[in-house]
């Protein structure tokens, strides 16, 4: 069974870094993109980052952009989200998300439990 578990979530302060991880596991992780996803207190969740199979291309929000990286360590089954110059606004629980082909030949979305990050002073 397909699981993602995060991990490195905590609180900072305004201006600081954090490195979250998620292991993933029950499916072939090199074959498919994966995505950092958060969601704030009283919001949708929203697309942060995405990541190819390989890691050779990645897309961010706008919000995020030029602050956040994401790479990814096939060998390890690990997807990184690096956050950096965090702000206020960034405090949300960080989702690990994988779309995954089932068995039957669909597709099927799995999330892990999420990490919460808080930025603070």
């Amino acid at each position: 069974q397909v699981q993602l578990v995060e991990s490195g979530g905590g609180l900072v302060q305004p201006g600081g870094s954090l490195k979250l991880s998620c292991a993933a596991s029950g499916f072939i992780f090199s074959s498919y993109a994966m995505r950092w996803h958060r969601q704030a207190p009283g919001k949708e969740r929203e697309l942060v980052a995405v990541i190819t199979s390989t890691g050779g291309g990645t897309n961010y929000a706008d919000s995020v952009k030029g602050r956040f990286t994401i790479s990814r360590d096939n060998a390890k089954n690990t997807v990184y989200l690096q956050m950096n110059t965090l702000k206020p606004e960034d405090t949300a629980v960080y989702y690990c998300n994988a779309v995954v082909r089932t068995t039957s030949g669909g597709l099927s979305g799995y999330w892990g439990q999420g990490t919460q990050v808080t930025v603070s002073s």
